[in-house]
């Protein structure tokens, strides 16, 4: 049988922790994977990945180095983002191992993305929940060259990145993922194969950059007016919008002007609104705003 990863139990996941005088701290979302057919799993559902230095992948969080590990002897060039400095040490000692392969930044993934070279094409983690949404976003956003993101995050963020218009999980943060992004597959992982096991459900879930390639104004424009649809969901999007767009120094009268010239219904409420309408809306925004404000 293939082991992918030699940390990925209990017992070896506990020496290591051990080795390096390390444990978990709930206050950052770690749980370390140790199943190592959930981390098979990943590797099957994130492949392709490239060996070329010129198109690494990108891990974040990769705590004891479970995943890591698999990863590496994939033959990938991996850069890993580690929150927590009790790890650098372990972290490290990896490097050390694989000079050429693996490097490593101690810090906040979220302000460190914007940073990062573009040669990241691929992403592949098993996320803190508590920031996987603003997280995956931002790869899509931020690293232009970044062609699939396979990622572990609870349960109900996977169901509003693969949400459907007219479904309870569907919203701004929705819409602005599937405009770059469109979900591949995924796969749900038990709370039993963590240590410590998370109080939520967990999914693998795989996303690969849309084909389509959006102007990053048109886009901007699309994200607000999703932001404006959805700032009061229980409202039509006409009264949310015009709320919005008051709070927002533009001017609210002229929301029914942009809805009439989208072909928009103002009764409508922002989940019904597929991503078409709401690419229509942004570029109606982005070639009017000026006379709105």
């Amino acid at each position: 049988m293939t082991i992918h990863s030699p940390l990925a139990s209990p017992a070896a996941t506990i020496a290591t922790l051990k080795r390096w005088g390390l444990y978990t701290n709930k206050a950052l979302g770690q749980h370390l994977l140790i199943d190592d057919g959930v981390v098979g799993r990943i590797l099957r559902l994130a492949a392709p990945l490239s060996s070329s230095p010129d198109e690494g992948v990108l891990e974040i969080g990769p705590g004891v180095g479970t995943l890591t590990e698999a990863l590496l002897a994939q033959g990938v060039f991996l850069l890993a983002i580690e929150k927590d400095a009790r790890f650098a040490p372990l972290l490290e000692d990896l490097r050390e191992r694989h000079p050429e392969h693996f490097d490593f930044l101690v810090g906040d993934a979220v302000a460190l993305i914007s940073q990062l070279k573009p040669t990241i094409s691929a992403v592949v983690a098993n996320l803190p929940y508590a920031v996987a949404a603003t997280l995956v976003l931002e790869c899509f956003e931020q690293l232009v060259q970044v062609s699939s993101v396979t990622v572990m995050v609870q349960r109900e963020v996977a169901a509003r990145m693969a949400a459907h218009p007219g479904s309870r999980d569907y919203g701004a943060y929705t819409v602005k993922l599937q405009l770059l992004a469109q979900v591949r597959a995924s796969f749900s992982v038990a709370r039993e194969n963590f240590l410590p096991p998370p109080r939520v459900d967990s999914t693998v879930i795989r996303l690969d950059r849309s084909s389509t390639v959006l102007d990053k104004d048109l886009y901007a424009a699309a994200v607000f007016v999703a932001d404006a649809a959805f700032a009061e969901r229980r409202k039509t999007i006409r009264n949310s919008m015009r709320s919005y767009f008051a709070v927002q120094g533009l001017v609210p009268q002229c929301v029914d002007e942009l809805l009439a010239a989208s072909g928009i219904d103002p009764k409508l409420r922002g989940e019904a609104l597929t991503l078409e309408e709401y690419l229509r809306m942004g570029s109606r925004l982005h070639d009017y705003d000026s006379r709105w404000s």
